[in-house]
Order: C-alpha cells, then structure tokens, then sequence
C-alpha cells in the first residue's frame, strides 16, 4: 500500500496546515488535538523513513509543554491575584510571524514568475552590464527564505535583545555603504553571516529592508554561485549613484517614519 505524506519546510509550515486546514481560530487553538495531530505526523514520518529535522522534535517538546500547562488546575483566587499568560502565547506569535514572512515570499515568487514572462531576453539587458557575473538566478523569494531562517534560529539565542535599540533602515544603509565602499566589485559577502552579525530583531529586520532598498536602486546585488547555496550581496553599478545625493537617505527615512 502506497502511503503519501506531504513534506513541509519546517514544524511551523506543518502547524500552520493543520490549523488552516480545519479552519482553526489561530488565536484559540485546541492544542490538545493540534499536539495529537503533529505528533500523528511525526510517528507516520518515521515508519517511511522521512528525515524530519531536530526543530520538529523541539516543537513537539513545546507543544507538550504547552499542553501540559494547559491541563495543570488553576487556583482561582491566585489566578486574580497573579493572572498568568496564555501559555499558547508565543506560539501564537510564531506562528503570524512565519504565515507573514511565507505570503511575503509566495508574492514575491508570483512577481518573478509574472516578470519572468513578460520580460525577453533582449529587455533584460537593460538590467545588466557586459561586466555581470553569469550566476544562477537569484530572487527576492530566496533572500525572504534565508532572512526568515535566520529569524528563526535567532528566537534561542540567549540575550537576544538589547536595551534601547533604535536602528534605523538609513542606518543600515549606510551600513552597508561603509561594508562595500572599499570592497572589490566582485567580492561576494554572505547575507545570511550579515544577517546573524546582528544583536537584535530590530536590526535584523532593518538591515533586510535596507537590503532591499539597495538592490531596487542596482546599488547591491544578490548572488548564488551554487544551486542551493548560500546568497550572497556584492555592490552593483548604481552602487556609487545611490549614495550621491545628499537628499537620498532623508528621502528613505521619511518614508520609513
């Protein structure tokens, strides 16, 4: 008997489908049957030798303590006194967050496809210099997916955040302007190590818009030299020219007020 069981990119895709698929109010989730049904999912991976990585085990670990939370008496008298969270509270968040970050990508894979076929090959060679590297098409959708990773492994990192962060994307930018200024055109800088070398989300999520930003204007490009492999930014043609104007930055900071 052929047995088929949908993959997923990771154990908040697989909650996400469950929750979505059953019409679930994503703010009250039964997690007593949404823990039974992933743990359902786990158990049929292992019996076909589907290799789930240790984020789903660490999922699991939290649905069950989620569950087990939810299941110990309250006192009601202490319970006015001490009123305690929803211990679904954070899972909550989590899981907006990538449903978030997942439609930006699905939009963005949509957009290259639509781009994909309008443009002609002699069109795109106004978006290209004779000097261009020949690298594996790169997207927008793999920078949200390797910025959306980095987010993710970032939520166990001890003393995370930092008090009085008020980063900004034209701090970013320039940022990023001092990190390529003296750099070669053709050295490639890892934008998942860029990502990782920052000390709060705020700034993570600064420097992906900032990212952004320069790769609209050509100031920066993206690359991938491998299929699969990691993404990396180098500076562009219009690196010098977005940086000319003394009125740029102002311009991107009113628009991020």
């Amino acid at each position: 008997m052929n047995i088929h069981l949908e993959q997923y990119d990771g154990p908040l895709d697989l909650l996400l489908d469950l929750i979505r698929k059953q019409q679930i109010n994503i703010y009250d989730i039964p997690i007593a049957r949404i823990t039974a049904q992933y743990l359902e999912y786990m158990q049929k991976a292992m019996e076909l030798d589907f290799e789930l990585g240790s984020e789903f085990v660490y999922m699991a670990a939290t649905l069950i303590h989620i569950k087990s939370k939810m299941l110990l008496p309250k006192d009601p008298e202490l319970e006015k006194m001490y009123p305690e969270e929803d211990p679904r509270t954070e899972l909550v968040e989590r899981l907006l967050e990538h449903e978030r970050f997942k439609s930006a990508a699905e939009m963005l894979h949509q957009k290259r496809m639509i781009e994909e076929a309008v443009w002609t090959r002699s069109g795109m060679k106004d978006f290209t210099g004779e000097d261009d590297q020949p690298d594996l098409a790169v997207t927008l959708f793999d920078l949200v997916k390797t910025f959306q990773g980095v987010l993710e492994r970032a939520k166990v990192r001890p003393n995370y955040e930092v008090e009085k962060d008020e980063v900004s994307v034209p701090d970013m930018m320039n940022y990023l302007r001092k990190l390529f200024l003296e750099k070669p055109k053709s050295e490639v800088l890892p934008a998942r190590e860029l990502f990782e070398r920052q000390r709060s989300r705020r700034a993570m999520i600064c420097l992906f818009l900032a990212v952004l930003e320069l790769v609209k204007l050509q100031a920066l490009a993206l690359q991938q030299t491998d299929a699969f492999g990691e993404i990396g930014l180098r500076k562009h043609r219009g690196f010098e020219e977005a940086f000319a104007n003394e009125q740029f930055l102002a311009a991107i900071q009113e628009g991020y007020n």
